[in-house]
């Protein structure tokens, strides 16, 4: 949906509150943005830090988006403290702006930027490419050695009044969702989508079985929506029995309580004592994921991502041929595993990292034909985006996806219209 740009007057200024519209397309010279510094790497109510810069200049192929609300998600956690990189050696900045998930306007447009226009209402997807290799002409761009992160390999995120993004990251926003329900889901709903359906001939088909770890989360609660819709059949993993209606809620077939076990963390030493009490508790889990699938029915996929403290029993309970397929690791970084049981067992092992425009469009078309609940959990004002890192950091936050305001003056607003009246009334 494009705005009318006649359809209001503002004074052009060099700098704007928080909240506060500019005319429609005018660029002030500078911005509010929550910034992270290397010497400030922490925790995040350290790392972040308000400060005024200077707007970024779209190049050719580039867009600036007016941002109306952002996603939280476990990226701006990792940029604060500086693991498992630091955004800076990658991206050499003196500052970094985190935030890679976000909904807004287009502001203003490149030279040869010709499917977006100023006043279009947008999500943006997290991946940037140069775009001038074999993988991304004809391949799969994820694998191009100039495959990025943004707002996390680059210094210019979600996290502020204004962003610069490439516009090949631009998709339609769902006219049905409120901007910061807009802004929550695409991280984790094409990073879920990819992992699914992304790496053949182990993409997901009708009737499959598939392990979702952290299942009440961000990835998860997309995971079992996409798997559901598959037609195939979700076994949700929870750390807290209060999160077990929602998961079902969302379709789940079946739901398992990690703490009924005790087999997590680092795999034990192969045929010490220690190994024997963690493969009986390890077995243990198989058999209530067979109470969900039938007995002697192993997953066809398991859905990884908290790494360290679940990856030995990922690997033992996928099913012979199957596949474990990761894309982080929240608990940690150091994941073993019975190699015998990978072998033996013809198992894949795969990484996933996000996705690229046709997957991460293929997934916002479910959204935007309202197939898919955003699952937004909490919405947290401008001022308290270290306390919903915080929060994630700690594993305190609520079962879906959080998002923060940025522009948009308060939250349910799903129209332009309603929105510049609402910043009126500040």
């Amino acid at each position: 949906m494009a705005l009318d740009q006649t359809a209001y007057t503002a004074p052009e200024k060099d700098l704007y509150e928080v909240g506060e519209m500019p005319p429609m397309g005018h660029v002030p010279a500078q911005m509010h943005a929550w910034t992270i510094r290397r010497e400030r790497h922490g925790e995040p109510d350290k790392a972040f830090q308000l400060e005024v810069v200077d707007v970024p200049k779209p190049d050719s192929n580039e867009v600036l988006v007016l941002v109306m609300a952002a996603g939280v998600n476990y990226n701006g956690v990792w940029a604060g403290l500086g693991v498992p990189i630091s955004p800076f050696d990658v991206h050499k900045a003196e500052f970094h702006i985190a935030g890679s998930d976000a909904a807004g306007i287009v502001w203003a447009v490149g030279d040869k930027v010709k499917r977006w226009k100023v006043g279009d209402e947008v999500v943006i997807h997290c991946n940037q490419d140069d775009g001038d290799d074999e993988h991304c002409n004809g391949g799969d761009p994820m694998y191009s050695e100039s495959q990025r992160i943004w707002g996390y390999e680059t210094p210019d995120g979600s996290f502020a009044q204004f962003t610069c993004v490439q516009s090949q990251q631009l998709m339609h926003r769902p006219q049905h969702l409120t901007w910061e329900e807009s802004a929550c889901y695409t991280l984790t709903l094409a990073t879920a989508y990819r992992m699914l359906f992304g790496h053949e001939p182990h993409d997901l088909k009708p009737g499959q079985n598939v392990l979702v770890w952290g299942a009440s989360g961000g990835l998860g609660s997309y995971a079992i929506q996409l798997i559901n819709t598959a037609g195939a059949n979700a076994i949700g993993v929870i750390s807290d029995e209060s999160k077990r209606e929602f998961v079902m809620s969302l379709g789940a077939k079946g739901v398992i309580n990690r703490n009924d076990f005790d087999c997590w963390g680092q795999l034990p030493t192969v045929n010490t004592p220690e190994y024997n009490t963690w493969l009986k508790e390890a077995r243990k889990f198989g058999k209530a994921i067979w109470e969900i699938t039938g007995k002697g029915v192993n997953v066809d996929m398991v859905f990884e991502h908290p790494g360290e403290a679940t990856f030995p029993v990922s690997s033992l309970v996928c099913k012979k041929g199957g596949m474990v397929v990761i894309c982080a690791g929240t608990t940690g970084f150091n994941c073993t595993f019975d190699v015998r049981y990978m072998w033996m067992h013809q198992k894949r092992l795969q990484g996933s990292h996000f996705a690229h425009l046709a997957q991460a469009s293929a997934a916002n078309k479910l959204m935007l034909e309202q197939r898919l609940d955003p699952c937004m959990s909490e919405c947290f004002d401008w001022g308290a985006i270290p306390a919903a890192h915080t929060k994630m950091r700690r594993n305190e936050h609520k079962p879906g996806n959080m998002s923060v305001l940025v522009q948009a003056p308060k939250t349910g607003l799903r129209t332009f219209e309603d929105t510049l009246e609402a910043s009126r009334d500040r």
